[in-house]
């Protein structure tokens, strides 16, 4: 019995140690926990407080630019011939240039559609009578019909390879002036041949007459041809852009990015040359700019375009009216009368730093540097700045001597270079000259 008793001692002496040992354990992790808590807030703290205290110098790029909405002004003429009901066959392409005086688009006969008929219905005539003969030719006749029949295979497969219906059309009737050439030679020679130039013939009037029908347009100048009309082409001019205004341009009701429809009546020719973009802009560069200054247009395909202002006015105390001027990308425009692009004004290139990392002492810019804990104070020159970030560079020799500075302090100028480690937020009055 009392070793029972004993042994119910000991174990509630065990029980309690282990309870107490449990306890302290417990203990102990809260603590450390409690000790983690307490790194990471304050470190969270400090990254709030100052959340990077070095920047590695490196070469960057800033701009100054903003988006804008743009209305596209070109020098460009409305073509348009007397049978323009007719409907219309395009002979140059959309975007395809022009000479001067050169045809680029007809229009169509009263009888097209019944003479080209007749012409398609002669022409299976000529390739059965053509299929059916037996004669044999002389070799220097049957050489000269092969040529013809290889060069009827090759526009054959380079036909396969256009998309442009322009160009359709054009090896269409390239294909039909070789066929009727090798008809006549064949029709001249053979005992069908009787047979063979009535159908000749027959199919030369037909062509006569619908060429005869047909009213052929030329290009009044070179330049580019398009067939988006927009009935614009003579409001939206290059000739005086003092009549633009914001009420002006927001009055046309265009839509943005909308592209032009293609007219099916006539067409017009656009100086290849030049294009303008006119534009509404609150940017504060605007107000110190000038007729002729140069700014880049970023448009949408990503391309950056080298632009001129043109034309300047004051619509409002926050709003300016600018006309740029472009001399490329004027193909990837015609699709489009109003757009959005990036107007940038300035584009600088250098060591890019944060601005935090500048401090200014006696109107002079700093920064610090440190290698190896080492710090120094670099004295820099702002080339360009925005909101966020500066390029700098150092002095030069002369700049130093304008600034005061003495020939001692010229030799140990230390200047700042890429890849440098500078302090964000630096005090000056902590670094040692």
């Amino acid at each position: 019995m009392k070793e029972v008793q004993e042994q119910n001692i000991e174990k509630k002496v065990d029980d309690k140690i282990k309870t107490t040992n449990i306890k302290g354990k417990k203990i102990l992790i809260l603590f450390v926990l409690l000790i983690v808590v307490i790194y990471v807030l304050y470190a969270i703290y400090l990254l709030i407080k100052q959340p990077t205290k070095l920047f590695t110098v490196e070469e960057g790029t800033l701009y100054e630019e903003g988006t804008e909405v743009g209305y596209i002004i070109r020098s460009e003429q409305i073509v348009k011939g007397n049978n323009y009901k007719n409907g219309m066959e395009q002979i140059k392409a959309e975007k395809e240039k022009a000479a001067k005086g050169e045809a680029i688009f007809r229009y169509y006969s009263k009888n097209e559609e019944e003479l080209k008929k007749k012409i398609a219905e002669l022409d299976v005539k000529i390739q059965e009578v053509m299929s059916s003969q037996t004669e044999a030719f002389s070799t220097q006749i049957n050489v000269k019909l092969k040529q013809i029949e290889d060069q009827i295979d090759q526009k054959i497969l380079e036909l396969n390879k256009i998309t442009d219906t322009a160009k359709l059309t054009e090896y269409k009737k390239e294909i039909d002036s070789l066929v009727l050439q090798k008809a006549k030679i064949a029709g001249d020679l053979s005992p069908k041949g009787s047979y063979l130039k009535e159908l000749n013939n027959q199919r030369a009037e037909y062509e006569k007459q619908l060429n005869s029908g047909a009213e052929y347009v030329q290009a009044p100048a070179s330049g580019i041809v398009s067939y988006k009309v927009d009935g614009l082409e003579e409001k939206l001019t290059p000739d005086d852009f003092s009549v633009l205004s914001k009420e002006f341009l927001e009055g046309l009701n265009l839509k943005t990015g909308k592209i032009v429809a293609t007219n099916n009546e006539y067409g017009k020719i656009v100086d290849n040359f030049s294009c303008y973009i006119a534009t509404i802009t609150t940017a504060e560069e605007a107000k110190k700019a000038k007729v002729d200054d140069n700014v880049k247009i970023r448009l949408a395909n990503n391309v950056e375009v080298d632009a001129t202002i043109s034309y300047i006015s004051q619509e409002n105390e926050n709003e300016m009216l600018l006309v740029l001027k472009i001399t490329k990308q004027i193909e990837e425009l015609i699709d489009y009368r109003k757009i959005t692009f990036d107007l940038i004004w300035w584009k600088y290139s250098g060591l890019k730093v944060p601005n935090q990392a500048i401090a200014t002492e006696d109107g002079l810019n700093y920064v610090v540097r440190n290698r190896a804990g080492y710090l120094n104070k670099i004295l820099v020159k702002i080339a360009k700045q925005n909101d966020k970030y500066a390029i700098v560079k150092s002095y030069d020799t002369d700049e130093l001597k304008e600034l005061g500075f003495s020939d001692k302090e010229i030799l140990s100028y230390k200047k700042i270079s890429i890849y440098d480690e500078i302090l964000l937020n630096p005090d000056l009055q902590k670094v040692e000259e």
